[in-house]
């Protein structure tokens, strides 16, 4: 009985692994966005229907970084480093907003499909719109459900625009969110961020990495 239900566990696992991979794979060649829609899509094409296997988005976001590291490389990098400098730009542009760098480009799971994901906080509902129509940019408007923490969540203003020919999506959360990081739709905790001074450094610490790697060749 003990060893058909470490059988059992074992099948489990190498299916949940499998369907990681292959959730991972769908995101990194097929512009999958979503990890619930790569993770349906992929137990579809496996023939894999139990629940039991279905990867949580954390072991399908590490899946990604290593399918990155072996079949992408460098040219992930690049894009990673493309969409980061862009974004040092749009932060110092949204100043006035407390704006934070958040998602693929900052976790470094980012391609070259990858938006810009920034986040904008003011009580003043008309404060950001206003701000892009002054500097004339043209922007999509869309909504977005963030939870605040375990007990608030709310649907929040979202601003898509080009520059740079890049996509920047822009989220616009009330001050007091700027506390406490909203949480995150990978893992429910509070969403990795950054501001204009954490994403130079992290610039400046990415660049004498390569230096150093450069060197020691």
């Amino acid at each position: 009985m003990h060893h058909a239900r470490q059988h059992a566990e074992t099948r489990t696992r190498e299916r949940r692994h499998r369907l990681a991979h292959e959730a991972a794979r769908l995101m990194a060649e097929g512009g999958f966005r979503d990890y619930h829609q790569a993770k349906l899509k992929a137990a579809e094409r496996l023939g894999i229907h139990d629940d039991a296997s279905l990867p949580r988005n954390r072991e399908i976001e590490d899946a990604l970084r290593e399918y990155q590291r072996l079949f992408v490389g460098q040219s992930q990098q690049q894009a990673v480093r493309l969409r980061r400098d862009a974004a040092a730009r749009a932060l110092e542009f949204f100043a006035e907003f407390s704006p934070r760098l958040v998602g693929p480009v900052l976790d470094g799971t980012a391609d070259s499909h990858s938006p810009v994901h920034l986040q904008l906080h003011t009580d003043d509902a008309d404060a950001v719109p206003r701000f892009l129509e002054e500097n004339r940019i043209p922007v999509d408007a869309r909504s977005r459900h963030v939870r605040l923490d375990r007990e608030r969540g709310d649907d929040f203003p979202v601003w898509l625009f080009s520059a740079e020919e890049l996509t920047f999506d822009v989220t616009v959360l009330p001050h007091d969110a700027l506390r406490q990081a909203p949480l995150s739709g990978v893992d429910e905790r509070p969403m990795k961020r950054a501001s204009l001074a954490q994403l130079r450094q992290l610039l400046t610490d990415e660049e004498i990495v390569g230096y150093e790697m450069g060197a020691s060749r």
